[in-house]
């Protein structure tokens, strides 16, 4: 048998011609473990499939008894083919009945063989099924065999995943490869989405596995190998990536594998056993996300992100795949799958399209789901593995309400969720049947609910959503979506459309809140350890005054005969505000003196979103007109607990004491002052908190468009003094007084 691989290539060539015939699975299936014995000068191979109840099914044998097909089923992690495939890594025996894994079945006749070689059968780093070989006389195979089968199970791998085999299963217990899948994570964005996969970075599929020309073949790897390293070593010498922080990292770790000689030499080893220069990357990338999904080190599993981006960087540069092509192409109904995303990069799609969005990491409060909101799109979060488990086209539902991801539905539950649509649909028509009423509690409190936005197309939702007007209207967001810095007269354009669009009602609009995780590609950032808690928002502003007054002067040309209302984020220290303001009265006598039509009014605030403000509350009320409450920030750095991570997110209650106290206060001090507030944090958006915040004595709330209805079908059910003497005894203690508001709340018919 070792002189036997004259051979690899050969098996391969008559694999792929098994592959092309009209045959039935099951035929075909019985052709390739024929040609594999015969090729290996193995008495026997077989083909174990995992099956949707975890279990692995004898799909295919040459030498066991044929009998045992489909009859021979081994439990999860039973044998040594369970052990392969729980381990998902290759099982070379000389004496396999000594193993104490191994596991008799009589049915099998498999007793007088002793040498054994098992291999997974691995997809995208999931295994699909095992591959054995197995002969009578004791020996080890060599690496050059184990390569050869491990090279063969790509082809198996793809007719397994291609839903083939679906034909020949009992029903029940098809295999697992195709099989429906239900996830659970963490609802970012609510609503519901039916739609088809489209992955945010596609993985490229390979079509032409065998290889014409070795030689060739690993000429063609070696360039795009060494096109790959130089196109690295360009990016991290440009002068705005060196200062680029975490994205530098990001690209050192690129240059790091791509630099690694072991990993060249397994894609090179690949090459030589037949196949082609995608096709080794796609096998050693599965082999290597195999062995590192199954770590618990969250170094460890980070690194195998960076290793996914590098395999795909190098197929993109082996097939000529063009990365821009996602965001061109989508089909009507695109649920987008992702790892992670940035708010710029979602903006980069057609929203029309977007039916809903599934990210493996993802907090409420990142920007992403911030974005995702306004947007209107159904976001689930914290589905794990959901890129690779997912395949472009594949059906899925996003349910945005329960944070459950369906994954390839039946039939039944496809229909069961149409008709959740429909019964959502209707309870938003109910919302839309309050949108002129006034939120005016029972006994008689108006609260004003105005609606967050960011871009023109988020206008209309004003009066969709019988909003009062917009409470915080993002400009950062024409910056990240721009290729370049947007002119003065662009950002003029911009600003008057919206107060036009807004007519009679208020709009705040908030300078750019720029740096931490949003980053604008055209304007040089610095490496910082800790971005969020950098050089961000005001700070970037006063440090670039070029910047920030070419902003606000387009704001005050904008608002010409009107009332502007300009707030700045991240307000730390009343000088920042102090020096702020004055850019803004050097702006009015700049405008002044060239005979240009002012606003009627301008009103500049600041944003509470740093704690230290809090510390001079009354000297801030001095000089700003109003206040807002940044909660997303505020109650990250209250808590220190970092909105993006998921492991801390949501580890802290702003409805406990300490956040309900924080909260009060502002809302005396500023009663006090006879200033006008209002919150425009997440807390905002969601009923219960929103009713906690209207107990505490805010009286305007700015939140997404979805999401006034079911706050305003609240207000009007509430009544604001049997609110205030629920919320009075949660103020003290220690314990998060949710469950105490949802009961009242319950009690005294209140939706939330």
């Amino acid at each position: 048998m070792r002189g036997s691989l004259g051979g690899p290539r050969v098996l391969l060539r008559r694999l792929r011609e098994t592959m092309a015939e009209q045959i039935s699975a099951q035929e075909r299936l019985d052709k390739i473990v024929v040609l594999i014995a015969a090729n290996m000068v193995a008495e026997v191979c077989s083909v174990y499939v995992l099956r949707v109840d975890g279990t692995l099914e004898l799909y295919a044998t040459e030498g066991l008894n044929r009998e045992a097909v489909h009859l021979t089923v081994l439990n999860a992690g039973e044998g040594l083919v369970g052990l392969v495939a729980k381990e998902a890594e290759p099982l070379n025996l000389p004496n396999a009945q000594n193993h104490p894994a191994f596991s008799y079945k009589p049915e099998t006749g498999e007793e007088i063989y002793n040498s054994f070689l098992g291999v997974p059968i691995l997809r995208a780093g999931n295994t699909l099924g095992v591959l054995v070989v197995q002969n009578r006389a004791r020996r080890t195979y060599s690496e050059e065999e184990v390569e050869a089968l491990q090279t063969t199970a790509m082809v198996a791998a793809e007719m397994i995943a291609s839903g083939e085999l679906t034909a020949i299963a009992t029903p029940g217990h098809e295999p697992a490869a195709r099989r429906p899948l239900q996830m659970n994570g963490l609802a970012l964005a609510e609503g519901i989405g039916l739609g088809r996969v489209v992955l945010h970075e596609p993985r490229i599929h390979v079509t032409n596995v065998i290889a014409d020309d070795v030689k060739a073949e690993l000429a063609r790897l070696d360039g795009a190998v060494e096109t790959l390293r130089s196109s690295i070593d360009v990016m991290l010498e440009d002068e705005g990536m060196a200062r680029a922080g975490e994205h530098r990292d990001v690209l050192e770790a690129y240059r790091m594998f791509a630099q690694d000689r072991g990993w060249m030499k397994k894609l090179q080893e690949a090459v030589q056993t037949g196949i082609t220069a995608e096709a080794a990357v796609e096998r050693v990338q599965s082999d290597t996300r195999a062995r590192m999904l199954r770590q618990t080190d969250p170094y460890i599993r980070e690194r195998l992100h960076d290793l996914d981006d590098l395999a795909n960087r190098l197929m993109r540069e082996l097939t000529g795949a063009d990365p821009e092509a996602r965001t061109s192409n989508l089909p009507d109904n695109a649920i987008l799958v992702a790892r992670n995303m940035s708010p710029a990069a979602l903006l980069d799609y057609d929203r029309t399209r977007l039916r809903g969005i599934v990210l493996e990491e993802g907090a409420p409060t990142s920007h992403v789901a911030i974005v995702a909101r306004a947007l209107g799109v159904p976001t689930v979060g914290q589905i794990a593995n959901a890129t690779a488990l997912s395949d472009q086209g594949d059906a899925i539902i996003v349910d945005g309400e329960t944070g459950e991801v369906q994954l390839r539905p039946p039939a039944d539950l496809e229909r069961a969720y149409v008709e959740k649509v429909k019964l959502r649909a209707r309870r938003q028509a109910q919302y839309a049947a309050l949108r002129d009423r006034e939120a005016v509690t029972k006994d008689g409190v108006k609260i004003d609910l105005l609606m967050n936005a960011g871009l023109l197309v988020d206008l209309p939702h004003l009066a969709e959503a019988g909003a009062d007007g917009i409470g915080l209207f993002r400009t950062e967001l024409q910056f990240m979506i721009a290729a370049a810095l947007p002119r003065t007269s662009e950002q003029y354009t911009l600003y008057r459309s919206v107060m036009d669009a807004a007519k009679d009602k208020p709009v705040t609009f908030r300078t750019l809140d720029i740096g931490g995780d949003k980053v604008l590609p055209y304007l040089r950032s610095v490496e910082e350890e800790n971005p969020a808690l950098g050089w961000r928002a005001i700070r970037l502003s006063l440090d670039r005054p070029g910047l920030l007054r070419a902003q606000i002067r387009a704001l005050l040309r904008a608002a010409a005969g009107r009332e502007l209302r300009i707030m700045f984020p991240m307000v730390a220290v009343v000088s920042e505000f102090d020096n702020a303001r004055a850019l803004v009265e050097r702006e009015l006598t700049y405008l002044r003196r060239h005979g240009h039509r002012l606003p009627n009014q301008v009103m500049v605030g600041a944003m509470l979103e740093v704690p230290s403000l809090l510390f001079a509350l009354d000297d801030i009320l001095e000089r700003a007109d109003f206040l807002s409450v940044g909660s997303n920030d505020l109650v990250q750095f209250l808590f220190a607990a970092d909105r993006g991570n998921a492991q801390v997110a949501n580890r802290f209650d702003p409805l406990s004491p300490p956040g309900l106290r924080v909260l009060k206060m502002i809302a005396d001090t500023c009663k006090r002052h006879g200033k006008p507030f209002t919150l425009c944090g997440e807390l905002a958006a969601k009923p219960l908190e929103a009713m906690a915040l209207i107990a505490l004595g805010f009286r305007s709330l700015s939140l997404s468009p979805a999401m006034i209805g079911p706050v305003k079908a609240m207000v009007l059910a509430a009544n604001v003094g049997e609110a205030e003497k629920a919320i009075q005894p949660l103020l003290k203690g220690g314990a998060s007084g949710r469950e105490k508001l949802r009961a009242f709340a319950v009690e005294a018919g209140i939706p939330v």
